[in-house]
């Protein structure tokens, strides 16, 4: 570079460049908290563990099992397609078979006892309750009575299911509750309705009732299984009103046509007729 005249006139160099370094000073940092971390957790390990100790001393045995029972798993194991891991929403329920290698084919190693007086849960066709045995003891004793009525009683069915006890009155080949395409009770049937009245009467729970058709079509006019169900299931509330069951006692009046049959291989077969009273618990 070609030296410049200073303010003498003179030629000098240029002045050398001015270089700036930065420093960063790192400070010697601590050791970490990695130990307050190991200390805590052996703090709370020494807890647990004075914890347990005052229990098993604190604790009778009863008591200790009791407490054992409560924290014992009820799944062995816990994998995709198994009960209850059918993704969101799969529609699965951990009562539902499996493909565990349990020889019930259900989740868990061990038997549930299920309380008696216990509500909710499949029960129709299962053991008959006190309460449906007691009724259809009581119900026999009034059809007895009656060689008319005593030929009726194969009409009559009780079911306990998970709502409540449920009575079908069934027809067949040889017995009608309504006359034919009406809503008018036979005289049989009147009889019966009233037996069971006085069955259900004292019992406790509302009621709900519900008619049944068969699948035959009508041949001309306005009405149809819907409206003929429904008008079955209400001649069977007055009935039954007539028959000393107080008013607010009823729920529910429905009639679902021939979409409920009983024959279901049969929807024109007379055993769909039938009116359902469900004794609600």
């Amino acid at each position: 570079m070609a030296a410049k005249p200073n303010a003498r006139g003179k030629n000098e160099p240029p002045p050398p460049p001015i270089i700036v370094k930065k420093i960063t000073v790192v400070a010697g940092g601590h050791h970490g908290g990695a130990w307050k971390v190991a200390y805590a957790d052996f703090v709370t390990a020494m807890m647990a563990f004075f914890l347990l100790l005052w229990l098993l001393g604190a604790t009778t045995e009863k008591q200790r099992k009791g407490i054992a029972d409560y924290f014992t798993p009820t799944l062995v194991k816990l994998k995709q397609e198994s009960a209850g891991s059918n993704g969101m929403l799969g529609g699965s329920s951990i009562t539902d078979v499996d493909n565990y290698p349990n020889r019930a084919g259900q989740t868990g190693t061990k038997s549930m006892t299920i309380p008696r007086d216990t509500t909710g849960g499949p029960k129709e066709g299962g053991d008959k309750s006190k309460q449906v045995v007691k009724m259809q003891e009581k119900l026999a004793a009034k059809l007895q009575q009656s060689a008319r009525l005593a030929r009726l009683a194969k009409q009559v069915r009780m079911v306990d299911t998970s709502e409540g006890v449920r009575i079908d009155l069934v027809d067949d080949a040889d017995f009608s509750m309504f006359q034919l395409g009406t809503t008018v009770l036979t005289g049989e049937a009147s009889d019966l309705l009233h037996a069971i009245g006085q069955t259900v009467a004292p019992e406790a729970g509302s009621l709900s009732i519900r008619g049944h058709t068969d699948s035959l079509p009508w041949k001309s006019g306005g009405a149809n299984n819907w409206s003929l169900s429904a008008g079955r299931a209400e001649a069977t509330r007055q009935a039954l009103l007539r028959d000393g069951i107080a008013e607010p006692r009823f729920r529910k009046i429905e009639g679902v046509a021939d979409r409920e049959p009983l024959v279901r291989d049969k929807p024109e077969d007379p055993r769909n007729r039938r009116i359902s009273i469900l004794l609600m618990r």
